[in-house]
């Protein structure tokens, strides 16, 4: 799928997302932003879209809610007249010392619930416009199977449920969309990093260098100018997953 003259809903956006979406505006795809909280960053991504001469709108919608999620897909095409692409960015990443049943609905909901929603309320849009993409996010942790690190149990759980979600969307979903996902890994490094952290992460990265969103937009602009892949999940993790 060729992104020029296309719709893209993308929700959360923060940081990562920017980057992403600057990138799809820049091949002339018109976007439409979603957040909870992070309006200025929203606002502010699609002002550099419209200087970059596509059409963008800002919506809040919370991600883990069906109605407001069917109402921001709805508002999306009435925006801006049709709907492509569906990037789910819309995550949180928490610490759980001791989870709870709380700790479990609000990071599963936030992760999985959400993408979920995002895709099946756009799925129909697609299919009658005979072609789609939905692009998910996942982690490089549970997709290689290695928990690794304690006190995150809920959202290790969470981003193995989008990868399943990923595979399972794909096959109920062809021929017309396609579904995939990317596990990233040390992409952009934490700002309250201690130099030590940062070495230790280095040192475990055999390219040894944090990848910056740059390389996560390139794998987004691959999956959605594929035409024969579907259910595929790529690490971007540098290699991470190999020491």
């Amino acid at each position: 799928m060729d992104p020029h003259g296309k719709v893209a809903l993308i929700t959360g956006g923060a940081r990562i997302g920017q980057v992403v979406a600057g990138a799809l505006a820049n091949r002339g795809c018109s976007l439409s932003l979603t957040y909870r909280d992070s309006r200025d960053a929203a606002e502010k991504t699609a002002e550099a879209a419209r200087a970059a001469g596509v059409k963008a709108t800002v919506l809040r919608a919370d991600a883990t809610d069906e109605t407001q999620v069917a109402d921001a897909v709805r508002e999306t095409v009435k925006a801006l007249g049709r709907l492509d692409i569906l990037i789910n960015m819309a995550a949180v990443y928490q610490k759980t010392s001791n989870p709870d049943g709380a700790h479990w609905s609000a990071i599963q909901d936030a992760n999985a619930k959400s993408a979920f929603l995002y895709s099946v309320h756009s799925a129909p849009i697609m299919k009658q416009n005979g072609a789609g993409r939905i692009v998910s996010f996942s982690d490089w942790l549970p997709v290689t199977g290695r928990p690794q690190y304690k006190d995150y149990v809920p959202y290790y759980v969470s981003k193995a449920s989008v990868a399943a979600l990923t595979e399972a969307l794909a096959l109920q979903l062809a021929p017309e969309i396609l579904v995939n996902a990317i596990a990233p890994g040390p992409i952009l490094a934490p700002p309250n990093l201690t130099a030590e952290e940062n070495a230790q992460v280095l040192a475990a990265t055999p390219l040894a260098r944090w990848g910056g969103a740059e390389e996560i937009a390139k794998t987004v602009l691959f999956f959605i100018e594929t035409d024969f892949v579907t259910g595929e999940l790529i690490r971007v993790d540098g290699g991470r997953h190999l020491s």
